[in-house]
C-alpha cells in the first residue's frame, strides 16, 4: 500500500517547515519517518512514529535503584551495560510505531513471539486486494528432517 502522490506531497510539505516540540527527537529516527523500506518482493516497513531516546532508557534504568538521572556522558556506558547483561526492561520504555506489509503467515509468527499492540487491515470493513504470497520455486523445499523449524536443502 504505497502512499499516493498527494499523501507524499502533504508529508513533504509538513516536513519542510521545522516544527518545535517539547518531546525528545532522534535524528536517526527522523530520517526514516514515513519512508517505506522495501522487504523482499511485496513487503515494506515504514516508521510512522516513535517515542523515547537514549535518555529515556537511562532514566528508566536509574529509577530502579533510586538514584535518578545522572550525567548524560554516562548514558552510553549504561546502555552498553544494560545490553551486555540482558537488562531489557529499560529498553521497553521506548516505542516505535510501524506500518508493515507482510504475508499473513509471517504476521502470525511475528505476533506469536513478541508482545505487541496490533491493528490489522480488516476484510470485514474493506475490500482486500487480490494479492497472494507465492514463493519463488527456488525458495520451496521440503521440511528438514533434522530441524523441525526449518526447511531441507
Amino acid at each position: 500500500m504505497p502512499l499516493s502522490p498527494e499523501q507524499t506531497a502533504e508529508i513533504e510539505e509538513l516536513r519542510s517547515t521545522p516544527q518545535s516540540t517539547l518531546r525528545a527527537t532522534v535524528p536517526g529516527m527522523e530520517a526514516h519517518l514515513y519512508k517505506a523500506h522495501d522487504v523482499l518482493d511485496h513487503g515494506f516497513v515504514r516508521v510512522i512514529d516513535y517515542m523515547g531516546d537514549d535518555a529515556a532508557i537511562c532514566q528508566a534504568a536509574r529509577v530502579s535503584y533510586g538514584k535518578g538521572t545522572k550525567s548524560v556522558q554516562n548514558d552510553a556506558g549504561l546502555i552498553r551495560y544494560l545490553m551486555r547483561h540482558w537488562h531489557s526492561t529499560p529498553f521497553e520504555m521506548c516505542e516505535i510505531k510501524l506500518h508493515v506489509k507482510l504475508p499473513v503467515f509471517v504476521a502470525r509468527q511475528w505476533i506469536r513471539h513478541r508482545t505487541a499492540n496490533v491493528n490489522e487491515y480488516s476484510a470485514r470493513y474493506s475490500i482486500l486486494d487480490r494479492e497472494f504470497y507465492i514463493p519463488a520455486p527456488e525458495h520451496v523445499n521440503a521440511q528438514s528432517t533434522v530441524n523441525n523449524q526449518g526447511r531441507g536443502g
